[in-house]
């Protein structure tokens, strides 16, 4: 079978590189796709600072729901600092460190912020924390008393010198530099006093953190690892701490890596589906055009004996053999395509650029089965029907198509797009990211339903067409139209594919600009503040900055205004759910400076234990003014709150708003990050604020209207992710789509020696084939666009309230000019190429 299977193809390699090229494609996307859902699951960061420790006793910085993947959570959770000296007493333990990180920042000579870490909201520590340090060089001594500090070396600062430190939020105080460290990972070290002072985790405080370390790093003998490990798990079993060893260090350093990796497996299970569906649809359509020129051959074998079951086994094995070949090639591409993906997003701050990617041999065997499962699947599936029929009956229609086209594939193909019209309501339904994503999905299952139905829609369109021709109508006209209306099977093959490349890029790219339009609406009519005072290189802004602010003359309001990562646990089809969601963090006193569209209750009482909702999740998780909530903190810690306020504008400030007095505590720094500052629009006002930047290190004042020079500037980063995707995606639907048109083409070289042989000249055939063209160019974007039309019209009356979405004007020639182009160049290269073939010869070797 393997031999008979490999002859057929090498003599059909035209119609057989269309196969090739999609499964090459295929593979390589659903390889990339694999290898990003390894990497979320199984990728780990360098131990960093952490590098010297043997074992790292930590607070689980996860949430499990049940029945779902388990949620990072990114704001540091504590460890008790009493069990610093338990652990320390067990047996081949030789340093225990109870580590603190707080905000800390060097300020030079002339007032710039110097170099102190990679993340300065945990750039401070004790100096038992060098003990952490994977063979740290350290030029000096350890700092005594409350006025040394020792700094890295990427400070650029020498032993005996002078420098001033901004701990903490206090105001800035001078230091004597006593030591240098040079270690990855390497911060501000202060006396362990001190820093504990500092950090408000002395034992006799008041702080909600008082009494704490933010982990525990062991030092141990060697080749005790493992079982001080085991003893440290037994001696912490019921208190939720997790003790990690080895490449597992890493995320206890920074615990947010841990979302980003989370972020990794979501992006891979939101590619997943597109790729599968895009990969399914183009694999089966080029082996449905490649074994529709074999119905000759594979009927002359049903002549001859061979049996239905054979007939399919032949048709799987041929697309096997091409796969195979293809395969391989693909799964290498798609290891560099995650690669590169990879560096995009670190590129935009998505993605640490420490955190590498998992590789391994288990995204290529997924490939395989994936693939070789479509392959097998789709090639009986095209050989059904010749497979299926009497012997004589299908050497009689193998020259031909079938007088009809399937009712259960026409059924099926309107039923698909009926469902996809139901799907496009759902933007109106919930207005989120989550509700947008269902109008790609709803185009491209409208496109598979047209791909299913089309053979009986270009008929019949194909038959009125051709009902409606003069008389005198040109020859090529009429053969164009003839072969519309005989061969629509062929013809809605190569128009579906041309379809879905139209209905992909119109839905998947407006979804994106339409959900980034209504976000900034919401944001900019929800922003009364003009100016936003924020100091990232100090870790969050010194305690004094908000009473400044407030006095530069022609201040109106100003008001702190935070970010933290919430799981809110609700209740959805009467199943449990959780959903992990940025929250703002505001006071009762930020109705002057944000706007959120409340419609019941009031920002004023948020106090306590108190949330506002948006008017979204308040009906869809029954979170009325009045209802509590339950939600999960950034750390973990798991609250009761109850609803105060629902506002409109969701979109654009996030599903809920936590008070202050809720998250405090309960963040990795307690600093505010930002000052919202509404003034009276003077350009005094502006000269004031930025005045008060320049007196103090290491704050900035920024505007809040969008910045016109730079209009991308704002546009968030996983925007700027999908649309890299939509390019990739499409340009392996084009070239898919191109070689299928080639094959489709190329096999017609008997139809056009006979049309020559009869008396059509070489220059009817081209204007036939190029009427041809210029009918499937117009059926492509004709039905493209008609898909596209409700899913964009539902998407922008709920998003935007008009019923047409919002994006780049430019982008429909575009795609126009494309389609066109496309569906020109590969049928009128093929058609020149046949026409240099005399008649005879092309009949003798089809």
């Amino acid at each position: 079978m393997l031999y008979l299977a490999w002859r057929m193809a090498a003599h059909r390699v035209t119609a057989l590189l269309a196969v090739a090229c999609a499964v090459l494609g295929g593979a390589a996307l659903i390889t990339t796709t694999g290898v990003l859902a390894e990497s979320g699951l199984r990728s780990r960061l360098p131990p960093g600072r952490l590098g010297g420790a043997d074992v790292v006793v930590t607070a689980d910085q996860k949430f499990r729901p049940r029945g779902d993947l388990p949620i990072a959570l990114p704001e540091r959770a504590t460890v008790p600092d009493r069990l610093v000296d338990r652990l320390a007493a067990l047996p081949g333990v030789t340093a225990a460190v109870g580590d603190i990180g707080f905000p800390a920042a060097l300020v030079g000579a002339r007032g710039q912020v110097l170099a102190s870490a990679d993340d300065p909201r945990t750039a401070g520590h004790g100096w038992s924390s060098t003990k952490l340090l994977a063979d740290p060089r350290v030029t000096g001594r350890a700092p005594s008393g409350a006025g040394e500090v020792a700094v890295t070396a990427a400070a650029g600062v020498a032993v005996g010198e002078r420098v001033e430190v901004v701990a903490n939020g206090r105001p800035a105080t001078a230091y004597r530099v006593s030591a240098v460290v040079e270690a990855p990972g390497a911060g501000v070290y202060f006396a362990d006093g001190t820093a504990s002072r500092l950090a408000g985790r002395g034992g006799d405080g008041d702080g909600k953190r008082a009494g704490t370390v933010d982990l525990i790093g062991l030092r141990v003998d060697d080749g005790a690892g493992e079982r001080v490990a085991s003893a440290v798990r037994e001696q912490v079993a019921g208190t939720g701490l997790e003790v990690v060893t080895g490449a597992d260090r890493g995320e206890a350093v920074e615990p947010g890596v841990g979302s980003a990796r989370s972020l990794l497996i979501l992006l891979a299970g939101s590619l997943a589906g597109i790729v599968l569906l895009i990969t399914g649809f183009v694999v089966a359509g080029a082996l449905g055009v490649t074994i529709a020129g074999q119905r000759h051959d594979l009927a002359l074998m049903r002549a001859v004996g061979a049996t239905p079951k054979q007939i399919r086994r032949l048709a799987a094995a041929q697309s096997s053999v091409v796969a195979a070949v293809a395969l391989v090639p693909g799964v290498a591409l798609g290891y560099l395509l995650a690669g590169r993906f990879r560096e995009l997003l670190a590129g935009h701050g998505v993605l640490p650029d420490e955190l590498p990617l998992a590789l391994s041999p288990l995204p290529a065997l997924a490939t395989l089965l994936l693939v070789a499962a479509a392959v097998q699947l789709s090639a009986r599936c095209a050989a059904w029907r010749t497979s299926r029929r009497p012997a004589t009956e299908a050497v009689a229609e193998s020259r031909s198509e079938p007088r009809r086209p399937s009712r259960v594939r026409t059924g099926a193909g309107l039923l698909l797009m009926l469902g996809a019209c139901v799907l496009s309501a759902a933007p109106l339904m919930s207005r989120t990211v989550l509700g947008a994503s269902a109008t790609s999905i709803a185009g491209i299952l409208a496109a598979i339903g047209l791909a299913l139905s089309g053979p009986a829609l270009v008929q019949r369109a194909g038959a009125a067409a051709a009902g409606r021709l003069r008389p005198g109508v040109a020859a090529p006209t009429w053969l164009a139209l003839a072969n519309v209306r005989g061969y629509a099977l062929r013809l809605a093959g190569v128009i579906s594919p041309l379809a879905m490349a139209v209905v992909f890029v119109l839905t998947y790219t407006f979804a994106q600009t339409t959900v980034l339009a209504a976000t900034s609406d919401d944001t900019r009519g929800g922003t009364l503040a003009q100016y936003e005072v924020t100091a990232p290189a100090l870790g969050g802004l010194p305690a004094d900055t908000l009473p400044a602010v407030r006095e530069v003359p022609g201040v109106r309001a100003a008001a702190p205004v935070g970010t933290t990562t919430v799981v809110w646990e609700y209740e959805e089809f009467g199943e449990p759910a959780a959903e992990s969601a940025s929250a703002m963090v505001l006071g009762p006193d930020t109705g002057d400076v944000v706007d959120l569209g409340v419609t019941e209750g009031g920002l004023d009482r948020l106090t306590g234990a108190a949330v506002a909702v948006s008017g979204e999740a308040a009906r869809t998780r029954g979170a009325g003014l009045g209802e509590r909530v339950r939600l999960v903190l950034g750390d973990g810690t798991e609250v009761d709150a109850r609803v105060v306020a629902v506002y409109d504008r969701g979109l654009g400030f996030g599903p809920v708003v936590l008070s202050r007095e809720l998250a405090a505590g309960h963040t990795t720094t307690d600093l505010d990050q930002s000052v919202s500052v509404r003034t009276d629009g003077t350009d005094a006002a502006a000269r004031g604020l930025t005045a008060l930047a320049a007196e103090r290190a290491g704050l900035a004042v920024a505007s809040t209207a969008p910045d016109a020079d730079s209009p991308g500037a704002e546009t968030p980063p996983e925007v700027w992710v999908n649309l890299a995707t939509v390019v990739v995606l499409l340009g392996y639907l084009l070239l898919s789509i191109a070689n299928k048109l080639v094959a489709a083409t190329a096999q017609r070289r008997a139809e056009i020696a006979a049309l020559r042989l009869v008396g059509t000249t070489p220059r009817q055939v081209r204007a036939m084939m190029r009427r041809e063209a210029a009918v499937v160019a117009a059926a492509a974007l004709v039905s493209g666009l008609l898909l596209s039309a409700l899913p964009l019209a539902l998407l922008g009356q709920g998003f935007l309230g008009r019923p047409w979405p919002a994006g780049p004007a430019w982008l429909l020639p575009a795609v126009a000019s494309t389609v066109v182009l496309t569906a020109y160049v590969t049928i009128e290269l093929p058609t020149r190429h046949a026409l240099r073939t005399p008649p005879a010869d092309a009949l003798r070797a089809a």
